[in-house]
């Protein structure tokens, strides 16, 4: 047998031959004295550049599992690293939803997907993009609320880049050392106001990277241009200091110069690394730092704040839609608030620009028709000396109203608008009351998860007798009442982020301005057909999501060039169809 073996390998020594004190527990020769190191003798971790066999199975970039060819196994060295059976992308996807869905658990669900992505990139995205009504929930809200809070126990592969107070002075090379130079969108947070749940600290990254992962599903981006990115400056939530388990700076929040030096050194390393053109999100800021950096940075940076801007966008295109239902203007309706935090005055100040421009009258005469409630009651004059900025343009000439409840029965409002996270804020007798005062109320439950919502879709349509025209920040089931199914909308952000920031990289924009937002509101709101009209709805079907993103980015670009924001020179002769033609596809490339 060893003649045997010794003519089909050549002239090279036998295993067996060779000397074995080459390594410490004996065996072939380590090439690279690995087996060697110790604590005092240290190593060099030494990769291929060319990803094949096991290698290129663990690259999720280009990994296709079972989908790789009997060729393509020949080819790259996979033979007998795989069962023998070849199963077709669809075949592979159908497997994956009869896993998922066999799960109990929402959680175990939202694992499951992530490990997917960590594996086989393109087969995860096909499974996002073809079910995206049924993946979403899953991949972002509610369920990323649940993930962000358990993100230290579930925690597998580092995804993004974690910036802490550790790496001041360092941060570009920090972002040095992310894999791709080519990035053209990064959303960022800090942790500190994670959807309704508060301060989470670094566990906050899972809002990143659902939101980045929807950027490429729904938005077409390609996955080598997006970088998640989480700012550990310490929490101020007492159980995850006292946590074993927490992985981020065990420390109160930095605040102050401490806090603002981070900041600026980051958004300084990332113009430095990847240009003018790159689009930074920020997310889930307090609201003390959220208008004041958004403030900061937008003349500086192409920079937007997804909670102030993307959720005012996606209201007002459902305002637009519903007012288009009810046959009246957005300028005919009263608007009350529940909540007049960073969301809040975001939403009102988009729904005045549209009245201003929907009127022909001045901005401080829009702002009128709006009206907000926050955890001291009415915004009005006698307050002005105590309200912070962004609150003041909202505090008009009124007597005082000491909660909610009251300032309904003074304002008759014909719209509510919650932005709270207090479960319960909008009741029977508020719903009931707001009803009286026009016949087709709107009612949007903004607060997410589904456990903040002010209320529920089914009490909005059962204390409205099934006239409200309701939508809610996380998805609701629909409602069967007097014989008919109603299917409440979503006001989700995920409408209007993912075209935005396609629009601008087509277009290279430079800055966002907010007239870049109206557009994508008014481009969301027509493509809501009249069939969904009749149906209620207020949002058009997620399952078009990739087809309301390109018409979102081709509004949101020829702004740009309206507004001469953009470098891309010439300018595309079809908006549209670039937009289309630049979107990933999750199909799996063939090798050679």
């Amino acid at each position: 047998m060893e003649s045997q073996l010794k003519d089909m390998r050549g002239d090279g020594p036998s295993v067996l031959e060779k000397d074995p004190g080459a390594t410490i527990a004996g065996g072939v020769h380590d090439t690279y004295g690995e087996d060697a190191a110790t604590v005092e003798r240290i190593v060099t971790p030494w990769a291929r550049t060319v990803a094949s066999g096991v290698e290129l199975l663990r690259d999720p970039r280009y990994n296709k599992g079972l989908g790789f060819t009997l060729a393509e196994r020949d080819h790259h060295y996979l033979r007998g690293l795989l069962p023998p059976v070849h199963f077709s992308q669809e075949l592979q996807e159908e497997r994956i939803l009869e896993d998922l869905r066999s799960y109990p658990d929402q959680l175990q669900k939202y694992v499951a997907l992530m490990e997917l992505q960590e594996r086989n990139e393109r087969l995860f995205y096909k499974v996002l993009i073809d079910h995206v009504e049924e993946m979403l929930p899953f991949v972002y809200t509610p369920t990323v609320g649940e993930a962000c809070q358990k993100y230290g126990l579930i925690y597998r592969r580092p995804r993004g880049l974690y910036i802490s107070l550790n790496e001041k002075g360092k941060i570009l090379d920090v972002l040095r050392n992310w894999p791709e130079h080519n990035v053209h969108v990064i959303v960022v947070t800090d942790g500190e106001r994670i959807l309704g749940l508060g301060d989470l600290g670094i566990q906050g990254m899972g809002i990143p990277v659902g939101k980045l992962a929807l950027y490429t599903a729904l938005g077409g981006l390609r996955p080598s241009l997006c970088l998640p990115v989480v700012i550990d400056v310490g929490t101020n939530n007492k159980d995850l200091l006292n946590d074993r388990f927490y992985i981020g700076l065990k420390r109160e929040r930095a605040t102050g110069e401490e806090y603002d030096s981070l900041i600026d050194e980051f958004m300084s390393a990332v113009k430095q690394e990847y240009g003018e053109r790159v689009l930074v999100q920020f997310e889930d800021f307090a609201n003390q730092n959220a208008f004041r950096l958004l403030a900061k940075y937008s003349t500086t940076h192409l920079v937007f704040n997804d909670d102030i801007q993307g959720t005012a966008a996606v209201v007002l295109g459902g305002l637009i839609a519903a007012v288009n239902i009810t046959g009246t203007k957005i300028s005919d309706q009263t608007y009350l608030f529940a909540g007049a935090g960073e969301a809040g005055s975001g939403i009102a100040e988009i729904i005045a620009m549209h009245i201003s421009k929907e009127s022909n009258v001045e901005l401080e005469e829009a702002r009128k028709k709006i009206w907000m409630v926050d955890s001291k009651g009415l915004l009005e004059s006698s307050r002005l000396g105590s309200l912070q900025e962004y609150k003041k343009r909202y505090a008009h000439e009124h007597e005082s109203c000491p909660d909610f409840p009251a300032a309904v029965k003074q304002l008759k409002p014909t719209v509510l608008i919650g932005t709270t996270s207090k479960k319960g804020m909008f009741s029977k007798e508020i719903l009931e009351e707001v009803a009286s005062f026009t016949e087709r109320p709107i009612v949007l439950a903004l607060s997410n998860p589904t456990s903040k919502s002010e209320c529920t879709a089914e009490e909005a349509l059962k204390y409205t007798q099934g006239r409200a025209l309701f939508a809610s920040g996380s998805p609701f089931s629909p409602v069967e009442m007097n014989g008919k199914t109603f299917t409440p909308g979503q006001a989700n952000n995920a409408y209007i982020f993912p075209g935005m920031g396609l629009g601008c990289i087509i277009a290279g924009a430079i800055r966002v301005q907010d007239e870049m937002f109206l557009e994508a509101a008014r481009a969301l709101a027509h493509q809501v057909s009249k069939e969904d009209s009749e149906r209620g709805l207020i949002y058009p079907p997620f399952t078009h999501i990739r087809k309301i993103s390109a018409h979102i980015a081709a509004a949101v670009a020829a702004k740009a060039y309206e507004l001469g924001l953009a470098t891309r020179i010439p300018r595309p002769t079809d908006l549209l169809s670039y937009a289309q033609s630049c979107m990933y596809s999750p199909l799996y490339r063939m090798y050679r």
